[in-house]
């Protein structure tokens, strides 16, 4: 199964955290995205832990950031 995939890499504020943030509110329950950025979006991931999605983070040997973001 395949994920979709949100580049965010290389927009101004705010324009990654909208992407992030649709791509939230069209995920499915079960649902999965994967979002990459160019630096690691501390404030999104409060926001993640707070409403309960699952996610994980790291950098890839290119510098962006992944983030693999699932809906319980």
């Amino acid at each position: 199964m395949s994920t979709r995939t949100v580049d965010a890499r290389g927009l101004e504020p705010p324009e990654p955290f909208e992407r992030a943030m649709e791509a939230i509110a069209d995920l499915a329950p079960g649902g999965a995205f994967t979002l990459l950025l160019d630096r690691m979006p501390h404030p999104l991931l409060r926001i993640l832990e707070r409403d309960g999605y699952r996610h994980e983070a790291g950098i890839r040997d290119d510098g962006a950031v992944e983030i693999h973001i699932s809906r319980p």
